[in-house]
């Protein structure tokens, strides 16, 4: 009897225990729910525009939905907003908006709205945002918008002073400014883009030279490699060579910089590889002309034997200066590139400023604070009504 008084005991203590975990288990999901509503509750229109631009998955040529969402937003602020389709699809569309009926404006504001892969969902926790995109470079798509309506909202611009203009492709290969470049019929005196600036004004940015190498080999049994052509051997030669050689440099910018960032060869182990492909990224700090010119004399070095290596050029651009002197503003030089350059008018200024930095771009972590947010409004602020005062 004492004994199954005993064990009747243990089974109380066990089922309570798990009662009780359950209990705190219920109560941390309905804390952690509560949490999410006051923090929906709380959020201010630039909180809630940043957090639905960041839920839109847009990774660059998946950016139809990023494209309606801002459209549709600049539309029921009392924007005109025209679209843009950059190709055939119809689907990869740039958003270009302004007040009134005038196409032409004094300052252009822009940024892109593509972002990098993998698509990371939107997570708020305390004064921290994460998620893709929450820094590169949809806090500068947000807080441009809302400077502007600020700007307008409280008569300090009017029709004709500010235009915006957000763009596809920038991660991938520009071709959302290039086609802005070739088929938007408008003017402006000054340009503001924004990329994660740590809140500062860009003074320059890097030049890209973006290529790809594949190399054509034979396979045959890798004991008898005499009697095939090793694409994997001479991929790795090329590479060493582009890694080691000596490129321009820039005073203000620093070295250029290489990243083999994608390699794929061979298949098996046992087998004289047939094949050898890699992609290659150089953050070019001076005459990306030049280091074409250095990359196309080592592949023509190393096709002497059997002309089997095809090298594929699919980004390129000089480095871009621009203006950096506005009172009240910090400066900062940047090791990576934007697609400035492919928009080539004839502008009186050009500025780069944006919230957040790019050292947690394109990472898995990236994230972005709510007072660089709030910031970076202030921001585009001052520099919008510095530019539209500035004297010539």
């Amino acid at each position: 009897m004492k004994s199954q008084l005993v064990l009747f005991s243990l089974v109380s203590i066990v089922l309570s225990a798990s009662i009780f975990q359950s209990f705190l288990k219920g109560f941390e999901q309905l804390n952690s729910i509560s949490q999410e509503v006051l923090q929906q509750d709380e959020e201010t229109e630039l909180i809630k525009l940043h957090r639905n631009l960041v839920e839109i998955s847009s990774i660059s040529q998946n950016e139809t939905s990023v494209s309606e969402f801002l459209a549709n937003y600049l539309k029921k602020q009392g924007l005109t907003v025209e679209t843009q389709s950059i190709d055939d699809s119809g689907k990869r569309q740039n958003i270009y908006a302004y007040f009134g009926d005038s196409k032409d404006a004094k300052v252009l504001i822009s940024s892109h709205i593509d972002t990098v892969p993998p698509f990371i969902p939107y997570r708020r926790e305390g004064d921290l945002i994460y998620g893709r995109g929450s820094v590169d470079a949809k806090g500068s798509v947000a807080t441009q918008i809302l400077s502007t309506l600020n700007l307008f909202q409280n008569g300090e611009i009017q029709n004709g002073d500010v235009a915006l203009l957000f763009v596809v492709s920038e991660e991938l290969d520009g071709a959302g400014m290039k086609f802005v470049n070739e088929h938007l019929d408008a003017n402006w005196d000054h340009a503001i883009f924004g990329e994660p600036t740590e809140g500062k004004l860009g003074v320059g940015h890097k030049g890209i030279y973006n290529f790809a190498i594949e190399v054509q080999g034979k396979a045959s049994h890798s004991g008898y490699p005499e009697l095939g052509i090793d694409a994997n051997t001479k991929l790795i030669n090329i590479l060493h060579k582009i890694i080691h050689s000596e490129y321009p440099t820039n005073e203000l910018l620093g070295n250029s910089t290489i990243n083999p960032g994608i390699i794929d060869a061979g298949v098996a182990s046992n087998v004289v590889s047939p094949i050898a492909k890699a992609r290659v990224l150089i953050r070019v700090a001076s005459d990306a002309s030049k280091v074409v010119e250095i990359i196309s004399n080592i592949i023509e070095e190393e096709n002497q034997e059997y002309h089997n290596i095809n090298l594929i050029q699919s980004q390129y651009s000089e480095p871009a200066y621009l203006n950096f002197t506005v009172p009240g503003f910090e400066s900062i030089v940047l090791a990576y590139a934007t697609d400035i350059p492919y928009l080539t008018r004839d502008f009186k200024s050009r500025y780069l400023y944006g919230p957040g930095t790019i050292h947690v771009a394109h990472s898995a972590n990236e994230y972005l604070s709510i007072k660089d947010l709030e910031n970076a409004v202030i921001g585009y602020e001052n520099l919008t009504k510095y530019l539209l005062h500035k004297q010539d």
